[in-house]
């Protein structure tokens, strides 16, 4: 079958949206809840960390530390993802167009990018990573795991780098079962070395932190080493020859005009946190270790809705490319009811058990809990409106207007959330910070549904 019949019968313009949809999005949400029950796994383990010098557990300051390299672990994150997004956005409207010259174009600068932010990373941890824990006022025994942490990921961020490019690949061409193969396989060696190398078992030294740092980057080069063979053998849009490769500005521009915005707004998540822990830790440090452990658990509702995003943003710039408003449609209204009943299930378990979620995270510190209720159910209201802005702003990128979503992430985390939690912070101290996040959230709606009316006049509707 030639190259152009291969492309003319790809699923995502002839099957039915609502199973179409399904079957993109269910792998990657499978493989999506993996890493965050990885995620909750790897802070359980840490949580019980017991320090000799110390004389007691060390669970709490763990925790911090988790939470003190979080904004720099997102921000890492952020610069792939983002390259990603705007890699599979040209190359899923190449392929809508049958343009197979262009998917590979598109292809192999996505992964010279992706061996840039390498590059980039790496220096950052090897040079400045105790300075940037230092900079969110970490001290004492959180300061060193966290500087610990924090270097050992950064120095092996190619696992992090080209796991989700070669993830996002497979996505482009709606192999997302083998994208799931990949997410899942690195986050299963994650959790299976997780105890060993945490508390030294089977022989292993006992490395505390440091050992589920080297879980995570160990768990991402298998899952590089895997999507390279899956995307050799089974991905045949896509040819991943590199010889005579010269970057290319003209895709690499292209790959940004949607790319950089998502970087920036998942970036903007970065700084948010940083400056969150900033003023949570002149309250009460502890109040680090609730948050990091909010983060934790809100990611079994948040990513089902990133995995619902990833499967929908292929297929939406595919029908755009061909030229199929009603499959477009119909994807963001479906993808827009699955994540309304995605955040319903999160707000009513962070309301009803919000305790038992906490007792999960063993540190032996009872200021966990008694910090920790509150906050749970108090940040939980926003849920129940962050389901609605998360589909409108990935339809945003898939439209090849990222910039709206940039603007809308911007104005959420930055311009409402850390002034509102910082003048919170001043008048009902710590309980109060925590409402800054769904003030946030009901403005971010505001301009999300403005944005989306103006797409719908100007885009959809004249396709």
């Amino acid at each position: 079958m030639g190259k152009v019949e291969e492309i003319k019968d790809n699923k995502m313009g002839i099957m039915p949206v609502n199973k179409l949809l399904v079957t993109m999005s269910l792998p990657i949400i499978a493989s999506m809840l993996m890493q965050a029950c990885y995620n909750v796994v790897d802070s359980i383990f840490v949580s019980r960390i017991v320090d000799e010098a110390s004389a007691g557990s060390a669970g709490t300051d763990a925790l911090t530390a988790v939470g003190y390299v979080f904004p720099f672990q997102t921000l890492m994150i952020a610069f792939s993802t983002g390259m990603g997004v705007g890699m599979n956005a040209l190359l899923s409207r190449a392929l809508g167009e049958k343009d197979d010259v262009l998917v590979n174009r598109a292809a192999r600068n996505g992964i010279f990018l992706a061996i840039c932010n390498t590059v980039f990373f790496m220096i950052l941890g090897i040079f400045f990573a105790r300075t940037l824990i230092l900079s969110q006022d970490g001290e004492g025994l959180a300061l060193e795991y966290g500087v610990q942490y924090l270097r050992i990921v950064f120095i092996g961020s190619a696992g992090c780098c080209l796991q989700i490019t070669m993830e996002r690949l497979l996505q482009a061409t709606g192999r997302t079962l083998l994208s799931m193969a990949v997410q899942m396989t690195g986050a299963i060696i994650n959790i299976i070395l997780d105890p060993i190398l945490i508390f030294g078992y089977f022989g292993f030294p006992e490395m505390k932190v440091a050992g589920a740092a080297v879980a995570t980057i160990t768990g991402q080069l298998v899952g590089v080493v895997l999507g390279i063979i899956l995307n050799l053998k089974y991905n045949k849009e896509i040819r991943l020859s590199f010889r005579g490769f010269k970057p290319e500005w003209e895709i690499i521009k292209k790959i940004y005009c949607v790319g950089l915005p998502s970087i920036i707004m998942q970036s903007i998540g970065s700084v948010m946190t940083f400056f969150m822990n900033k003023i949570l830790t002149s309250l009460d440090v502890n109040s680090v270790a609730v948050f990091s452990v909010y983060f934790k658990l809100q990611s079994f509702f948040f990513m089902p809705l990133f995995g619902l995003n990833n499967g929908m943003i292929p297929i939406v710039a595919f029908n755009y490319g061909a030229r199929k408003r009603t499959r477009m449609v119909k994807t963001i209204k479906l993808s827009m009811v699955y994540a309304f009943v995605v955040m319903l299930l999160g707000f009513i378990a962070f309301e009803i058990f919000p305790d038992k979620l906490l007792l999960l995270f063993d540190t032996k510190d009872e200021s966990l809990l008694r910090l920790g209720v509150p906050a749970l159910k108090i940040i939980a209201v926003h849920f129940l409106l962050a389901w609605f802005c998360i589909i409108a702003l990935s339809a945003f990128q898939a439209l090849g207007n990222g910039i709206y979503s940039l603007i809308v992430s911007a104005a959420r985390q930055l311009v409402v959330l850390l002034p509102a939690a910082f003048i919170l912070s001043k008048i009902g101290g710590l309980d109060a910070v925590w409402w800054s996040f769904p003030v946030a959230e009901l403005m971010s709606v505001i301009c999300s549904a403005f944005f989306l009316f103006r797409i719908n006049k100007n885009i959809i509707s004249k396709v």
